[in-house]
């Protein structure tokens, strides 16, 4: 019997509008499954079981009386990068480790007054820097599927826990792939919706202009409800998009017959792992036998979008973590004046991979380097997005792998940082046009590890990336359970 804490949102939500179980059941199933993998997964940096279960007793008084939101009950995980009023926010550095902030980020406080149940912040690469998630100051995430390997970053302890039954679904941000890839390597439903759609407000930043918050579902209409419970126009985000939000779960119909499918010639070449290849290119053919029009199609300048996400998300980060001296709020190590009591508190607070990153941006954004550099960066990020909106002038949606290979051994790429960065080498385009892209599990590999496919769609469309990879879903019917939880 499937335990509750291992169902859909949809199935959950159903259970609950019937009275055939309750938030508060639900709630402790996900709790007890913490109890029971935590001391193996470390998907967790904060627990809130005491709120959890108050807020679930709340949504349950709420379903009975008829006034229920599709999100109301279920109980959710937060990225830890996601500001939350009274609850510690980390980003997973030292640098912000005591840190309780007195507000809540737009999307959780969606979620909140939508009835929704918080489980807890989950661990994430620091400040969401990394594809492993082992950038972490508080020790690495291992993939449920296989606890010597890792569960992709940065959102990794959110995909994890989505995939072992610690949490029903969860939030995470998407930089350059940190949503799409450890769904790929967990086994579950990874969205990054278009720039803007979900308020950025409240999301402690990494790079300005590429974050996004996505979500990680086992299912593509958990996605949907999901999405749409947190999209829209918000007041405090400038950059937040005023389109109104269509009703993405009417737009699962399962017909895919005529829609154009672009595979992307250029995510099959070499470093992809064969296995990968195999399995998105067996998943195409199921779109094909759907009644989807299949054909190739080519983005030339994503050969360069790695070098130029690299130039301008730590640029942007550069600038944005420069906020953390010691100062206003965070770590403070003492020294003889101010300029070494900053020089102290940042090399003590900043983790290895987060000092890369703000050297190698602050050089970019140098007197003498910045158009050679931060400038020309932008001019490829251009042309990346002309080659978009030249594969979409003659195709609905694109394919590619979302990740070239299933999840890689702790510790295996840790000494390689290009390795490491090649992990996004599929997901990052989609970050640099702002265009929206879904990664959905399409097999498991011959050790048993989970295969993601991506879909990408125009800017806010959506409605048919959902409806392409739910009509995908329904195809495949498959059931990735990880081992541990399937013993």
């Amino acid at each position: 019997m499937t335990e509750l804490c291992d169902r859909s949102a949809s199935e959950l939500a159903e259970l609950l509008r019937r009275g055939e179980t309750s938030s508060v059941e639900v709630t402790r199933a996900c709790l007890a499954r913490m109890d029971a993998l935590e001391p193996h997964l470390n998907a967790y940096l904060t627990r809130t079981d005491d709120l959890a279960l108050e807020q679930a007793a709340r949504a349950d008084e709420r379903i009975g009386a008829g006034d229920a939101p599709a999100v109301a009950g279920i109980p959710l995980a937060l990225k830890d990068v996601l500001s939350t009023r009274g609850v510690r926010t980390t980003c997973g550095s030292r640098i912000l480790e005591t840190y309780v902030p007195p507000f809540d980020c737009t999307p959780w406080a969606r979620l909140a007054e939508a009835g929704s149940v918080l489980l807890g912040k989950t661990n994430c690469d620091e400040f969401a820097m990394g594809s492993s998630n082992e950038n972490s100051a508080f020790g690495p995430v291992r993939n449920p599927f296989d606890l010597e390997r890792v569960p992709g970053g940065s959102s990794g302890g959110s995909a994890a826990a989505v995939a072992a039954g610690e949490a029903v679904w969860a939030l995470g941000t998407d930089t350059g792939g940190s949503v799409r890839q450890p769904a790929a390597l967990c086994g579950v439903v990874g969205l990054k919706p278009t720039y803007g759609l979900v308020s950025r407000y409240g999301l402690i930043a990494f790079a300005s202009s590429l974050d996004t918050v996505g979500t990680f579902t086992r299912s593509v209409r958990d996605a949907a409800v999901l999405l749409q419970a947190i999209a829209g126009k918000a007041p405090m985000d400038a950059t937040s998009l005023p389109d109104p939000v269509p009703d993405y779960v009417a737009a699962l119909t399962g017909d895919v017959r005529r829609l154009r499918v672009g595979v992307i010639s250029e995510a099959f070449g070499e470093g992809v792992q064969p296995a990968v290849a195999a399995g998105v290119r067996a998943a195409v053919d199921r779109l094909a036998d759907l009644g989807a029009d299949v054909g190739e199609v080519s983005l030339p300048q994503t050969d360069y979008a790695l070098s130029a996400y690299y130039l301008i998300a730590p640029s942007e980060a550069s600038s944005n973590l420069a906020r953390y001296d010691g100062v206003r709020y965070g770590l403070r190590v003492e020294g003889r004046d101010s300029v070494e009591m900053m020089a102290r508190t940042r090399g003590a607070g900043f983790g290895p991979e987060v000092k890369r990153r703000i050297m190698l941006g602050t050089y970019a954004l140098s007197a003498g380097y910045y158009e050679a550099y931060y400038g020309q960066a932008q001019k490829v990020r251009t042309l990346i997005i002309r080659d978009y909106e030249a594969a979409f002038a003659r195709y609905d949606v694109l394919v590619s792998p979302t990740s070239p290979t299933t999840a890689f051994r702790l510790g295996e790429k840790v000494d390689d940082p290009l390795a490491m960065y090649l992990s996004d080498v599929f997901t990052i385009p989609a970050n640099l046009a702002g265009v929206p892209a879904i990664s959905v599990p399409v097999g498991l590999d011959e050790a048993g590890l989970p295969i993601g496919l991506q879909l990408t769609a125009p800017v806010l469309r959506e409605d048919l990336l959902l409806r392409v990879a739910d009509a995908l879903e329904r195809e495949l019917a498959l059931d990735l359970r990880p081992p541990l939880v399937a013993a």
